[in-house]
């Protein structure tokens, strides 16, 4: 696993479309029971090399139910983005991660990781990647249809602050999904 993380800190197969430059951002341990599969990391991140240590982090907590020391325990959780580097600004908001990093890395990943027992897919890349055709038309539809996709996955929306639109279009999420999710987490960590 160590030979593998260090490799992963090392990669540079997407270093020309890296704004600045790469820095992996990944945590894994053979222990670990939970794995979270976002999307990138944001420049915040980036700079302080802590995955999840903003504000969209705190919120993720927060529908987990796990303190920050749970959470940064990588006997109890694996990260493992979509892209493992900040891809750079967009239009609209940061710029989707880069498509090398999953398949060059995720499998090798997840075959050190063999006490994992629910894997957190948050948002549509990490949705579409893993639940392929079984995925919903849209995000919302994914995941309202959580269940079908237990004991082994459960998809989530981004926990960015810019979603409070969608938390406050679909009431549902907090009343059927997070109870759900904590109730899960809580047993296996």
């Amino acid at each position: 696993m160590q030979d593998l993380l260090l490799n992963i800190k090392q990669c540079t197969i997407c270093e020309k479309h890296l704004p600045l430059g790469p820095r992996p951002i990944v945590v894994a341990h053979p222990d670990a029971k939970i794995v979270i599969i976002g999307q990138a990391p944001g420049i915040k991140v980036h700079k302080t090399g802590i995955p999840w240590n903003d504000p969209s982090g705190n919120q993720l907590r927060n529908w987990l139910g796990v303190t920050e020391e749970e959470f940064y325990d990588a006997t109890k959780f694996a990260i493992m983005p979509m892209g493992f580097c900040y891809p750079g600004k967009g239009k609209t908001g940061d710029l989707p991660p880069r498509p090398e990093c999953a398949p060059q890395w995720h499998k090798p990943l997840l075959e050190h990781l063999p006490n994992v027992e629910l894997i957190i897919l948050i948002g549509m890349y990490a949705q579409n990647y893993y639940l392929g055709k079984q995925a919903k038309k849209t995000l919302t539809e994914t995941v309202a249809n959580f269940k079908e996709y237990l004991p082994t996955y459960l998809p989530l929306p981004h926990p960015s602050p810019r979603n409070r639109f969608w938390l406050t279009k679909n009431p549902w999420f907090e009343v059927e999904v997070l109870p759900e999710l904590k109730e899960t987490v809580q047993a296996l960590v």
